[in-house]
């Protein structure tokens, strides 16, 4: 099942998209909802963020370049790193570069989100408490990178976390393709056997140290191949079975004091 937020002139939505149609629906969709009976056509709607997510936390360096590559042993502790809700957007919104650089790096990864509260679980319960997973952009922006190893401030601008463009409840995370695609150029393509550590790991790990709320969003890591790039070049990420997220970069305008 996909579901997707969208809007239409004024008004926003959550549905169920199924082919071209989008029909409404009421309710939580991580507790209780029902169809309303209106319909839209794709073509009729703006796709935003499939979620407003309660947090965003991401793991950092997670994809060998091929399996001859993945380490033997597991750092005992991942490196994760948190993106605040403001920096979401969903399809075709901007990603806009802050006025004081001139690149940012695009991410493609496998977004999963919670479902229901998670706390020290086993790794072999994990998949019990997924809702389901989108596509996330992990934008960053490594100039704001600070040299002892502080990401934060580098991935926190506003428009640096795409999302979308729905969320996909039936997925085989283990057998999927993350892609990238800029200016129509594949630039990343790994399956997620690359990842060093796995979805079911870095969930039962995060539940260790804080609890997972349904809407929560799991960054999983981008594989090899991210580039800088710069306003005006167009960013797609992909993964088949949930669709592609595309992204325009623009430059940051000058603000003037009034």
């Amino acid at each position: 099942m996909k579901f997707v937020r969208f809007a239409v002139q004024d008004s926003r939505h959550t549905g169920v998209l199924k082919e071209d149609t989008i029909s409404v629906i009421k309710g939580n969709i991580f507790e209780k909802w029902d169809y309303t009976g209106q319909t839209f056509s794709l073509s009729e709607v703006r796709l935003l963020a499939p979620l407003e997510p309660i947090q965003i936390i991401g793991i950092g360096a997670n994809y060998a370049a091929a399996k001859s590559e993945l380490p033997r042993e597991l750092p005992s502790i991942p490196v994760f790193f948190f993106k605040p809700v403001s920096s979401v957007i969903g399809p075709n919104e901007d990603i806009v570069i802050p006025t004081a650089i001139k690149h940012v790096k695009f991410e493609s990864e496998l977004a999963v989100i919670i479902g229901k509260e998670a706390k020290n679980i086993a790794k072999e319960d994990v998949l019990d408490y997924i809702f389901g997973y989108t596509i996330g952009n992990d934008v960053t922006a490594p100039d704001y990178f600070h040299e002892d190893g502080h990401w934060t401030i580098g991935k926190s601008f506003d428009s640096f976390t795409p999302l979308g463009p729905v969320i996909e409840t039936e997925l085989d995370f283990k057998s999927i393709h993350v892609k990238a695609f800029l200016n129509g150029v594949e630039k990343q393509n790994s399956s997620t056997d690359l990842m060093i550590i796995s979805v079911e790991q870095m969930i039962a790990y995060l539940s260790t140290v804080m609890t997972l709320k349904p809407g929560d969003v799991v960054l999983t890591g981008s594989p090899v191949g991210a580039e800088l790039v710069s306003a005006n070049d167009v960013i797609e990420c992909t993964i088949r079975e949930i669709g592609t997220l595309q992204n325009p970069f623009v430059a940051e305008k000058e603000r003037v004091n009034v």
